[in-house]
């Protein structure tokens, strides 16, 4: 039986420290760290791990619901597999005892809680970017590849390999500028 510690944040810029002292004062054992977004399990590979190797009694331990799940759906599925191999999820600074129904119904509201302060965070952003592009202020992403430079190895007739290499980009970018610029000439846009 393993009291097993998760902290996470959504940017390398933050710091995890007061996670990771929260969590080994609860007695975790191994604290497992991850600066990855909450919105989605995907990427996610130190809580895979976890998961992956709970064991009956074994408990994940997490500070708040939000550094588990940011998503309901994402959050309910965690539990169900946490069950299923006998193993409890407890949150320091929430009272969380899945064990109950009164404790299931708190954890699903505070991961919709989770779920809407995230959904907020996003219509507040889309909101900002409108503002400054109606200002004239936001002109979107720097472009970091040449695309003369693309479209003119390109009608030498080197392949999107020969591009790529020749240019340091992946060949998923020069296949889409070729493709790109295909639609854009009038050629095929498959």
């Amino acid at each position: 039986m393993a009291r097993i510690g998760y902290a996470r944040v959504s940017s390398t810029d933050q710091d995890l420290a007061l996670q990771i002292e929260r969590l080994k004062a609860a007695g975790c054992e191994m604290v497992r760290l991850e600066k990855v977004t909450g919105s989605t399990r995907q990427g996610r590979s130190e809580l895979a791990s976890i998961i992956t190797f709970l064991r009956p009694g074994d408990e994940l331990v997490v500070t708040r619901i939000d550094r588990l799940a940011r998503s309901i759906g994402d959050l309910q599925d965690l539990v169900r597999e946490m069950r299923a191999k006998g193993a409890s999820l407890r949150a320091t600074e929430q009272p969380i005892d899945t064990s109950t129904a009164a404790g299931k119904a708190f954890l699903d509201m505070l991961g919709v809680f989770a779920e809407f302060e995230t959904n907020l965070r996003r219509e507040r952003q889309l909101e900002g970017i409108a503002k400054a592009k109606g200002a004239g202020v936001y002109k979107g992403g720097t472009r970091r590849i040449d695309r003369e430079a693309v479209q003119s190895l390109h009608r030498e007739g080197k392949g999107p390999t020969e591009i790529a290499k020749a240019l340091g980009i992946s060949r998923m970018h020069a296949y889409r500028l070729i493709k790109a610029m295909e639609a854009v000439a009038g050629g095929t846009a498959a």
